[in-house]
């Protein structure tokens, strides 16, 4: 078996309000196609993204945004209308901003979830 390349994907309601979240919301660089959209990875690569009739939102962290400044990313995405998930059911409390603050209790990055428009799970964090 020769392997040509590998990449992820997952599925969404609406195309045109995906691209408007992960390109306007997120900042992310984002193409379309006939297949659907593809969303460029900094270092190369990409996710594709397609429109299912019947999508359901995934019940897992779908992709993970490592970010200079948790804080200062959420404060932004909270301005542009973004709202953060409160789990009840994590090892460590979230802070006011919805962040784990995952340095400080020894659990790993800092980190903070959200929903794209089809409710698929979007995850910022600082490593």
């Amino acid at each position: 078996m020769e392997i040509k390349d590998i990449f992820s994907g997952f599925s969404v309601r609406s195309l045109d309000a995906a691209q408007a979240f992960y390109a306007d919301t997120l900042g992310l660089r984002v193409s379309r196609d006939k297949m659907g959209m593809q969303i460029a990875l900094p270092h190369g690569g990409a996710v594709f993204v397609y429109e299912k009739p019947d999508h359901a939102p995934a019940s897992f962290t779908i992709l993970n945004l490592a970010v200079a400044s948790i804080d200062a990313t959420v404060k932004a995405l909270v301005e542009k209308g973004v709202s953060f998930i409160h789990y009840d059911n994590l090892p460590a409390p979230q802070d006011e901003l919805e962040i784990l603050r995952g340095k400080t209790a020894g659990m790993g990055p800092d980190i903070a979830w959200l929903t794209d428009p089809s409710g698929n799970i979007v995850a910022i964090l600082e490593p």
